[in-house]
């Protein structure tokens, strides 16, 4: 955008005053900007849903309810905090705070727009780079921080003391197992294709003039396998089993109140926005769209655009689907989601491989023929039984065993115990040629 002599530009990184005045500035604003954030969601849902459901909304603090988060706060603030009397004291307190951490540190490895030139007193350009850090195991960091999360939550649910809050905190880990098998094999998909995992390498190999360069486009079942496993990862409707009101009581927080249950408030709606900046990063260009290469400073504008989409969407979620079955949400993460991650990375795989050997058209051909594939195989496992009669215990395990997820399960399965195969029969061998051994050495020993 700016016509600069290339030898006036410095790297913020290579200047040591630059790079911390920078790590400061950015870090405050990643808080703030998540801090109003989090306040303002709130707004957003309440008004969002009262549009869906053709109603007002809040529009008595401030003009059109723009002060309604202010409120909440005051009033949380001066709400009376209780803790239980046989809770665990230290663990109930810090639970919180552990489920809150986790969902600002998400944000950390994720570049929020391209790097700015920016100005400075001395008469240099300094190249600032919009990211907290960018580190080149980023993927490892973010799956690091997801599962963290849920400490927090099973934490909270042993220590209150409560039998509600422990069966939310355990319904919340059993779900986090489940999904994080899904949610790690679809953000492989990245990986596979740049060969990098670092956010900022993800994001600027989808940089092109159209909006076809997006990873979205080039393994969609990947990117909805990602969206549900996410929206799963931060117990949004509809999969908020661990806080299901009718069940629980509102589950691991049910003992919370005053300025901790505020913490876990804000952490929900934090991890909303967070799960949406990576989302954005892994599967929908990040901050690249039209202009945003001739003028970067629209980068972080754009970013923002596509994050408070995702947000309407979620939003749109919970104001239409009911929560659904405990069992179901499982079986959808074990024998649906999980088995179709596998089938997507192997496409990914392939396609690249193919890409590679025989060039662009021919990876081109594999990457259509394989999302067929991966649709068809979609369409086998979400298929239902044609009658509305619940099978017998024994119908279903036959009907699972059936299943294509299953098998696929199964095979999986199969090609892990083989190397567990050769090495039991290596060691029986070993062991028959040991006893022939000491046989030869009792006899020779006996004559």
């Amino acid at each position: 955008m700016f016509n600069v002599d290339p030898n006036l530009i410095v790297e913020c990184a290579a200047s040591g005053g630059c790079e911390v005045i920078r790590a400061v500035v950015i870090s405050l604003l990643i808080f703030l900007t998540l801090l109003t954030g989090f306040a303002y969601t709130t707004l957003l849902e309440r008004r969002f849903i009262a549009f869906i459901q053709a109603r007002l909304g809040p529009n008595r603090a401030g003009p059109f309810g723009l002060l309604f988060p202010i409120a909440d706060a005051i009033k949380l603030f001066f709400k009376e905090d209780v803790t239980p009397t046989n809770a665990d004291r230290i663990i109930f307190w810090m639970a919180p705070v552990l489920k809150v951490i986790p969902s600002i540190m998400v944000v950390a490895v994720v570049p929020l727009g391209p790097p700015l030139l920016i100005p400075w007193f001395d008469g240099l350009w300094y190249r600032v780079p919009l990211g907290l850090t960018d580190v080149n195991v980023g993927i490892l960091f973010l799956l690091a921080w997801f599962s963290l999360g849920t400490y927090g939550i099973v934490l909270a649910g042993w220590a209150s003391n409560n039998k509600y809050s422990m069966l939310g905190g355990l319904r919340a880990s059993a779900q986090m197992v489940s999904y994080e098998l899904s949610l790690g094999v679809s953000m492989s998909i990245p990986i596979i294709i740049t060969g990098s995992m670092s956010l900022q390498t993800i994001i600027d190999s989808q940089a092109s003039p159209s909006i076809l360069g997006w990873y979205v486009f080039q393994n969609p079942v990947a990117a909805i396998i990602l969206l549900v496993a996410l929206l799963a990862e931060v117990n949004r409707a509809p999969f908020d089993l661990p806080e299901a009101e009718q069940e629980l009581t509102a589950g691991y927080h049910t003992e919370y109140s005053g300025m901790k249950f505020a913490l876990f408030f804000m952490a929900e709606y934090i991890s909303m926005i967070s799960v949406s900046v990576v989302a954005v990063a892994l599967f929908f260009g990040g901050y690249h769209f039209i202009l945003v290469d001739q003028f970067p400073i629209l980068g972080p504008v754009v970013y923002a655009v596509k994050v408070i989409l995702f947000l309407l969407g979620m939003i749109w979620l919970r104001a239409t689907l009911p929560r659904i079955r405990y069992d179901r949400l499982m079986a959808l993460g074990w024998k649906v989601l999980f088995p179709l991650a596998l089938v997507a990375a192997g496409w990914t795989a392939l396609a690249v491989l193919v890409g590679d050997a025989f060039g662009q058209a021919a990876g081109a051909v594999a990457w259509i023929s394989g999302g067929v594939a991966t649709v068809i195989v979609g369409a086998v496992m979400l298929q239902g039984r044609a009658d509305d009669e619940a099978p017998s215990r024994f119908e279903q395990v036959q009907l699972e065993q059936r299943s294509l997820g299953f098998q696929l399960l199964g095979a999986v399965g199969v090609l892990l115990m083989v190397p567990v195969w050769l090495f039991n029969g290596t060691l029986r061998q070993l062991r028959n040629v040991q006893r022939a051994v000491r046989l030869d050495d009792s006899q020779s020993s006996g004559d």
